[in-house]
């Protein structure tokens, strides 16, 4: 009896060797990180990390695009502030930390290693971790520096962290230590890590954590953003019967067309807006404002010039036909006073230049 030996077809060959050198390089180039890497807010998250957690093994899914979008733009605009997520710091700051560092960048710690974590900033629906009024932050030590000092910042009542950019004004210190070498922290796995108190009473909803780590080896400042939801708020991505308040829904808007006969018309307004990208796509939202008088529902219409496609919605019921998109309020959001607002978002493929929308309310 003979063994008859098929040969792998060259092709498949070729390509496994490319995704074996891909992942060769990918580990190689963590590896050559990890060997002078620092560290990160690892409870609750820091930005980056979390995208790491949940993404590292996958991504290149295309589904993060609609489960995990502000990740999608992240990883799109540089892999490596992921890879990187031990190392986002500045050198030289000399504690004069506000004038390092913009509002609008304190994410990205001022644009810091030439731009890689410049997606960081971007305002949306990050993915949050669900904190009571009182708790403690973890932070990760990799190199074991210890620090001159940690401080903690928490957002103020009211800040709306899915449509406004983050600035020191915007925080309240919240928790804090003193100079505290490596060996007073604990010994983890691959380094040592240390636990914060922080209180930030009357918080409710969404906020952003903002922990500052002066390090003990050098000037060296590290700045990082967490997505918090205090009062162990719901489920991260709500049922449909609510607004979300992390991910929008994964269902797909419908694509019956807009009726022809408008409903009966009062005042209102729409203001359409860009609020983050990545290759091939992008994440827009829509404030829609209400007149001088009261309304009980809206409509808003715009019509693209660049071939974009809006693939899904949250706070709006959106309908295409070709280019035109007309967007309806769900149940929560319809009603609103004399010069109430309310704001809905999406997800689209495509580039070119923002539509004027038009509003049509409900009287």
């Amino acid at each position: 009896m003979s063994t008859v030996i098929r040969r792998r077809p060259a092709a498949l060959a070729s390509s496994l060797l490319t995704i074996g050198a891909i992942v060769a390089l990918l580990l190689t180039t963590a590896l050559a990180n990890s060997a002078s890497a620092h560290g990160s807010v690892v409870d609750p998250a820091s930005r980056n990390y979390s995208c790491w957690l949940r993404w590292g093994s996958e991504f290149q899914n295309p589904k993060m695009a609609t489960e995990d979008p502000m990740c999608w733009q992240a990883w799109q605009a540089d892999p490596q502030a992921m890879w990187n997520w031990n190392g986002l710091f500045r050198e030289g700051v000399a504690g004069n930390h506000q004038a390092a560092v913009p509002d609008g960048q304190l994410c990205s710690g001022g644009h810091t290693q030439n731009g890689r974590y410049n997606a960081l900033d971007t305002v949306g629906a990050w993915k949050t971790t669900s904190v009571a009024n009182s708790f403690r932050l973890k932070f990760f030590d990799q190199a074991s520096h210890g620090a001159d000092y940690i401080r903690v910042y928490v957002t103020k009542q009211g800040f709306n962290a899915l449509t406004t950019p983050l600035g020191w004004s915007n925080l309240e210190l919240a928790g804090q230590i003193g100079n505290t070498p490596a060996s007073q922290w604990d010994q983890d796995t691959g380094g040592v890590s240390i636990q914060i108190p922080v209180s930030a009473p009357g918080r409710t909803g969404r906020h952003i954590v903002y922990t500052v780590w002066q390090a003990s080896h050098l000037d060296q400042s590290y700045y990082l953003c967490s997505d918090v939801d205090f009062g162990g708020g719901g489920p991260t991505t709500p049922p449909t019967t609510t607004p979300p308040t992390t991910t929008p829904p994964t269902t797909a808007p419908p694509t019956t067309a807009p009726p022809t006969t408008p409903p009966t018309t009062g005042g209102c307004t729409a203001t359409y807006r860009v609020t983050s990208t990545w290759s091939g796509g992008f994440q827009g939202e829509v404030d829609v404002t209400a007149g001088a008088t009261a309304i009980k529902g809206w409509t808003v219409n715009w019509t693209y010039s660049g071939g974009q496609q809006v693939s899904q919605a949250w706070n709006a019921t959106l309908a295409s036909s070709g280019s035109s998109v007309t967007a309806r309020n769900v149940s929560y959001n319809g009603a609103l006073a004399a010069g109430g607002k309310t704001t809905f978002g999406f997800l689209a493929s495509g580039t070119g230049a923002n539509p004027t929308p038009t509003c049509t309310a409900t009287t």
